[in-house]
């Protein structure tokens, strides 16, 4: 897939979806830089991105994307003198009503979904001009559709989405492409930062096969091949795309 050498950054590389995306480019013999607030979770994905392909480079940064993300693309290149892949994939969700949530919540999630992109793409861009590389931003089908409860979450994805698409045109002419993946429901810890108890969560898990036109959930894999896809040559006239991975989700109209 052309990603042997390529130097990577994941975010949000301490699990669900970012760690096995982290592990599937370790695969592939990239270069990989993981990040993520978990020192512990993020040895165990540099654990089993060793197991992939035990003469994988790997770097760990140990740092939270809503302020360090001058340090991760600097620490970057510090080790590796280059970027070839940017891919934002950590992100933060709550859920509520707009009648009991407050600023602070749209503040914090607002602060990793958008602010945190802004700035890692503001400071990556130069590097990826040099490289020729690419920008892979993990969505969500919140920001393809409307989910009461979750007006916040929903509307960070849509700013995401559209940020996306900006971005592509902004750096079209620099031979950077940038596109981002769509997720439904994907079996992952995510979903524990909205306060469900695993009761529930498995009850939810079986009510989305009703949700997913595929009928059944995701797995994390399904995702990091697509954005190994996007990232690779495979895809190199793609750009501004939002790709749904979500069974078919976001062309249901549940009545």
């Amino acid at each position: 897939m052309s990603l042997a050498g390529k130097v990577v950054i994941v975010t949000g590389a301490s699990s669900g979806i970012g760690a096995t995306t982290a592990e599937e480019f370790a695969k592939q013999g990239s270069k990989v830089v993981l990040t993520g607030r978990n020192e512990a979770n993020l040895k165990a994905t540099e654990a089993a991105c060793k197991a992939a392909n035990s003469k994988v480079e790997l770097l760990l940064i140990t740092a939270d994307v809503t302020v360090d993300a001058e340090r991760i693309i600097n620490s970057t290149i510090d080790k590796f003198g280059q970027l070839d892949v940017l891919v934002n994939n950590a992100g933060y969700g709550e859920g509520g009503s707009i009648l009991d949530i407050n600023v602070d919540q749209y503040d914090r999630i607002f602060d990793t979904n958008v602010r945190a992109v802004f700035l890692l793409t503001k400071y990556a861009a130069p590097h990826l001009i040099k490289t020729q590389g690419n920008i892979v931003n993990v969505s969500s089908v919140a920001g393809l559709r409307s989910f009461s409860d979750l007006s916040v979450y929903c509307t960070s994805k849509a700013a995401l989405d559209q940020f996306t698409r900006c971005i592509a045109l902004d750096l079209a002419s620099k031979n950077v492409r940038v596109n981002a993946v769509n997720p439904g429901l994907i079996v992952t810890k995510f979903y524990q930062g909205f306060g469900i108890s695993e009761e529930d969560y498995v009850k939810h898990l079986e009510y989305s096969k009703s949700t997913h036109a595929l009928g059944r959930v995701g797995q994390p894999k399904e995702v990091a091949d697509v954005i190994i896809f996007l990232a690779s040559d495979s895809s190199s006239f793609i750009t501004g795309a939002t790709l749904p991975i979500d069974g078919g989700k976001h062309a249901m109209c549940p009545r």
